[in-house]
């Protein structure tokens, strides 16, 4: 009743349509404030909107598959991985027998064996752990200390550096190595009672650098694809891209025209003996491919200084020089086998020989084996030479570092294997005093027998 009277009734019937249209006012500029969206209407923007949601659900959707099926996608990725012929994995080469850290895992004993089944997850991830494992253990160990060499190239323009780190500036150990021998058949070659001729230690000393710089680029142009594969390598200027082919092609023309310029220096013997060099500098890196005693063609080829010093000074290679030689290549070997324990879980997996691999737990004894006949002919090379006490007293100094060195080593540390390396150094300047004393000394006894005669 109450309802009737207030629609019927004038006053409130207006007071009804004034509430009304208040009503309606306040709807529409509540409707009119709705978000602006410009170039398109409103259910365009909702539904751009929904598919902006729906992508953005699918994508954290897939991440989280993804996520999930982590561990059958290495799998997946990892399966070839399992040990085949180009791998060159053999009974003799096993992980297990260099006491890999990942030999403890699950299912690495699998994968190992020479048997042809499939791998099992284990061995599968186990495989990828270990070229995981190397990559890591050579970056966690890649501190420096202070060198006056690595702060030169880290000083030179940002352009010339990678050429620097091509010819191993930063690493003059290579260099002292390649330059020691040299200085040893100088001063064994030497008028007894005469110093070293400082004329040829200079140029012997340029030519080990230019050819040293020499070697490693050639190294480094035909092993660029293995380099990248392996931890310790991976940096080097060709195997990151850093230079081309051609550019380093075009530094190898300068280092090999300054070594022929110093090779033009020496007598006609000589330069013959020193182009015939060439040969072993080109094919030592190919040799990592075929045999597994690389080791041996690198001592035959850092050495052939050693003829070239004694060929200068006496025209001629005799047999003192000869065996002297054959020494220093054992040298060679010796130090470059502990250094190649470095990169042995990486060459195993990329197929690269050296004698590392082949020696195995083996290692020490053979090189034991080789240090005794290197002093052997370390001695022999100086009787033929007359040397007297100091000669002797280096070389015994020399191979009781080597075996102390040998035995002390930790053929699975790739820290100890480059330490022992680098102290190669000192030996070869213990070596190198030794003979110039005991040259020194021959003049006083050669003076004594005489005066003994005379009397």
């Amino acid at each position: 009743m109450a309802a009737t009277l207030i629609t019927c009734h004038p006053v409130c019937q207006s007071l009804l349509l004034r509430l009304i249209k208040s009503h309606s006012k306040i709807l529409s500029s509540c409707l009119s404030e709705r978000p602006k969206y410009s170039g398109f209407s409103r259910e365009v923007a909702d539904k751009r909107h929904n598919v902006l949601i729906t992508t953005s659900r699918n994508l954290s959707y897939n991440k989280f598959q993804n996520l999930q099926n982590s561990q059958e996608v290495l799998r997946d990725s990892t399966s070839q991985l399992k040990p085949t012929s180009p791998m060159s994995y053999s009974v003799k080469h096993k992980i297990l027998k260099h006491k890999h850290p990942a030999a403890s895992i699950p299912g690495i004993n699998h994968l190992v064996s020479d048997d042809t089944t499939s791998p099992t997850p284990d061995s599968t991830l186990s495989c990828a752990f270990i070229h995981k494992k190397s990559s890591t253990d050579y970056f966690q160990r890649t501190h420096h200390n202070f060198s006056t060499t690595r702060l030169i190239v880290e000083s030179s323009p940002l352009s010339f550096q990678p050429y620097l780190r091509l010819i191993r500036f930063d690493k003059p150990i290579g260099t002292w190595l390649l330059y020691w021998p040299c200085t040893w058949s100088i001063a064994l070659a030497a008028q007894p009672g005469c110093m070293p001729d400082l004329k040829l230690l200079a140029l012997f000393g340029a030519g080990a650098f230019f050819m040293r710089g020499a070697g490693c680029i050639i190294n480094d142009m035909w092993d660029k694809d293995f380099d990248a594969k392996v931890a310790r390598t991976k940096t080097r200027p060709l195997a990151s891209g850093e230079i081309t082919y051609f550019q380093a092609l075009l530094f190898l023309s300068t280092q090999l025209t300054c070594a022929l310029v110093i090779l033009l220096q020496l007598n006609y013997y000589s330069i013959v003996l020193g182009v015939a060099s060439m040969g072993l500098v080109v094919i030592y890196p190919l040799c990592k491919r075929f045999t597994y005693w690389p080791q041996i063609i690198l001592g035959l080829t850092l050495n052939w200084g050693v003829l070239l010093a004694w060929a200068t000074l006496q025209g001629s290679v005799e047999l003192a020089g000869f065996i002297l030689y054959c020494a220093c290549t054992l040298y060679t070997v010796i130090y470059d086998t502990l250094y190649s324990h470095q990169d042995k879980y990486d060459d195993m997996l990329i197929g690269v020989k050296s004698t590392a691999i082949r020696l195995g737990d083996q290692t020490k004894p053979w090189m034991s084996a080789f240090t005794a006949v290197m002093a052997g002919g370390l001695i022999g090379s100086g009787m033929l030479c007359d040397m007297l006490w100091p000669y002797y007293v280096a070389v015994g100094i020399t191979a009781g570092r080597l075996a102390q060195q040998i035995y002390c080593v930790d053929l699975d540390n790739a820290d100890d294997c480059a330490s022992a390396f680098r102290g190669n150094f000192y030996l070869g300047g213990v070596m190198f005093l030794g003979i110039v004393f005991a040259n020194l000394l021959k003049a006083k006894e050669k003076e004594k027998v005489a005066t003994s005669d005379d009397s």
